[in-house]
């Protein structure tokens, strides 16, 4: 009778665990532009990132963690000059805090979030008929944006405004990422 008590604890201690901590993988794509005065034109680029998620739920509250590997395209171009394509990769890194808005029950729920990603480009390639400009390998942004839980998968669409001058030449150019991602949740 000892032995079913504690499973019985140990199963409802598992529970209560699960829906505290939840951990699973994250799948991305993203649109980045650059935001800069310093060039006659500029494009946007699709890529994709990769990554694991770790939250934390409090009640209405919820802090999220994020860690992977992301790619970033863009083009910058001068009238007559030419034009210089960048494909940027590497680590990613992202702090979130949010708010459960709306409450779908068992299925899930709806949420708002803000917060801050860190990105160290490992990898920098231009092709370019512009003059090579150096990028700085470490950028800093500043996210907000809205998900929903539904069952075991999480589908999020965040907006990152860098806030870090990614020209290490001395124009100015930051970044500008609308991110949609998916992710599972194992617990």
């Amino acid at each position: 009778m000892k032995k079913f008590f504690l499973a019985t604890l140990l199963c409802i201690c598992a529970n209560g665990f699960a829906q505290l901590i939840q951990v699973g993988p994250v799948f991305s794509t993203n649109i980045t532009s650059v935001l800069t005065d310093d060039f006659s034109s500029k494009s946007a680029g699709t890529d994709y990132g990769f990554g694991g998620f770790a939250r934390v739920n409090l009640a209405l509250f919820y802090g999220q963690g994020e860690f992977g590997y992301a790619e970033s395209k863009f083009s910058v171009s001068q009238t007559g000059i030419g034009e210089t394509e960048y494909k940027l990769a590497g680590t990613d890194a992202t702090l979130i805090a949010g708010l459960k808005v709306v409450p779908l029950g068992k299925l899930g729920n709806v949420r708002l979030f803000v917060g801050y990603n860190w990105k160290n480009y490992s990898s920098i390639h231009a092709s370019n008929n512009l003059n090579y400009i150096p990028i700085e390998r470490n950028n800093s942004s500043f996210l907000g944006g809205v998900g929903v839980d539904l069952w075991r998968f999480t589908v999020d669409y965040r907006y990152l405004a860098g806030v870090t001058d990614i020209d290490a030449s001395g124009r100015n150019i930051k970044t500008a990422v609308s991110n949609f991602s998916v992710g599972f949740k194992f617990l």
